[in-house]
């Protein structure tokens, strides 16, 4: 499909079929054999694609890339790519902030989120990186890398300094790499999507499990520095809210203590249709320190939650400070966890799609992320296999009683007369030796 040319003056050109049937050619100038090579094959690539419909592969999008822009634009010219691929210079710095700028329709937490991810991609491949060259095999590296401690911004006091990004954590940033990329895909910056392969999904890491007994949560609670705070905590450990959307969303005319209810708004599902609310009953363990800052709540002042409203209020540090004071040992996924034992304790009250409700979740949601097997569980299944083995052995004993009391029964003499109680001999009709028949006293079936 395409050719070189050398003319007498040593000048070299490549030769091709253009999409409109017609032979064009494209001067190289003094090149040596071994680059005109290299050029007649991205052409010949180029063609096929064009002709095709299938997309630029990679390792010539990355060429291309690389081309100046007067030799792009003949390519343009002869119909074989577009414009927009002739100008896909755009650096993974840019292509971000241009997507950020875009996306305005998402809610600061996701905002947020996404920034995590724009910083790990920035440190690990460079602001100047062009897109194009970003290479499959390099955001595989990129995933290997975020489980290694240099790609954790912050220390967590429960993390080591080594330790990368949590399983899940790394998926997630993965998916979000996802969605930067096919971005670029779809504005025709790029061909492929180097992270189409890697695995985004977030699963459940059921290794950071802990269920927070109510003991601790009382020294928690003792250790909070005031009302404010003990019912910040009480909401995720008792309520079961998710912290902090939830909390800070609550408004005193969501409070309904005659009702003994209060009405919960959700940030991470509204964009479900029916998702956006639900009603919460005002368990008791939580109805004191919801009183309390009610009572304390000024007039006109519509949120429950006054304080930590800030962007920068770190409630997992504060958290974790109070842990100390409490002498208590930080679990794993601080707030989750808490919400995680209120939706156990719930789950096992109360019927299991009442308890998800309750908490905003489905049931195979709560059933993968949040229900937990507890001490309890276990000191109820022993207690019940104790109780099952003494019944065990009480039966044989029983039923050695029954035996002996029909045997004394069916000594007794023929003419000795039963008492019949005044009333019901019409009915009953019965007899020393025929109470009950071989049916019983259920109602016979067609298998008796």
């Amino acid at each position: 499909m395409a050719s070189i040319s050398t003319d007498k003056a040593g000048l070299r050109r490549v030769l091709f079929v253009a999409p409109d049937g017609k032979r064009k050619p494209i001067r190289l100038g003094r090149v040596n054999y071994r680059e005109a090579e290299t050029v007649c094959g991205h052409i010949e690539h180029l063609v096929t694609a064009k002709l095709t419909g299938r997309a630029i592969e990679p390792k010539t999008a990355l060429w291309l890339a690389e081309r100046p822009d007067a030799f792009t634009q003949k390519l343009v010219k002869f119909g074989l790519i577009t414009d927009r691929v002739a100008k896909a210079d755009t650096t993974l710095g840019q292509h971000l902030d241009a997507y950020f700028a875009r996306r305005t329709d998402v809610k600061p937490s996701t905002s947020t989120n996404w920034r995590h991810t724009k910083r790990t991609l920035l440190a690990f491949f460079g602001a100047d990186r062009l897109l194009t060259s970003i290479t499959p095999a390099e955001a595989r590296d990129w995933e290997r890398w975020l489980k290694t401690g240099e790609a954790r911004e912050n220390r967590y006091a429960d993390t080591e300094a080594e330790e990368g990004l949590s399983a899940n954590t790394v998926r997630k940033r993965i998916g979000n790499a996802k969605q930067f990329f096919e971005d670029a895909v779809q504005r025709e910056l790029l061909s492929r999507n180097p992270f189409a392969k890697l695995k985004g999904h977030v699963g459940s890491n059921r290794s950071r499990d802990h269920f927070v007994d109510r003991d601790v949560a009382a020294k928690v609670l003792d250790a909070c520095p005031d009302a404010q705070w003990r019912l910040l905590f009480a909401l995720s450990r008792y309520g079961g809210l998710r912290c902090p959307s939830e909390h800070l969303a609550l408004r005193l005319a969501d409070i309904d203590l005659a009702g003994g209810k209060m009405h919960v708004r959700s940030e991470k599902t509204e964009h479900h249709e029916g998702k956006e609310s639900r009603y919460v009953p005002i368990f008791p363990e939580l109805r004191p320190y919801l009183e309390t800052v009610w009572n304390e709540a000024e007039e006109g002042n519509g949120y429950l939650i006054t304080r930590y409203r800030d962007a920068n209020a770190n409630l997992r540090t504060q958290l974790q400070r109070i842990l100390v004071k409490a002498g208590v040992e930080p679990w794993p996924k601080l707030f989750q966890n808490l919400r995680a034992s209120r939706a156990t304790e719930l789950a096992a009250e109360h019927p299991a799609h009442v308890a998800a409700a309750w908490l905003g979740h489905s049931t195979t949601i709560a059933n993968k992320h949040y229900w937990q097997v507890t001490d309890e569980d276990f000191e109820r299944a022993t207690n019940s296999a104790e109780t099952t083995i003494e019944k065990a052995a009480r039966n044989p004993a029983q039923q050695s009683s029954a035996e002996r009391g029909n045997a004394r029964q069916g000594e007794s003499s023929a003419h000795e007369k039963t008492p019949v109680l005044q009333g019901f001999s019409e009915v009953c009709q019965t007899s020393p030796t025929s109470s009950v028949g071989d049916e019983g006293l259920e109602p016979p079936t067609s298998t008796v």
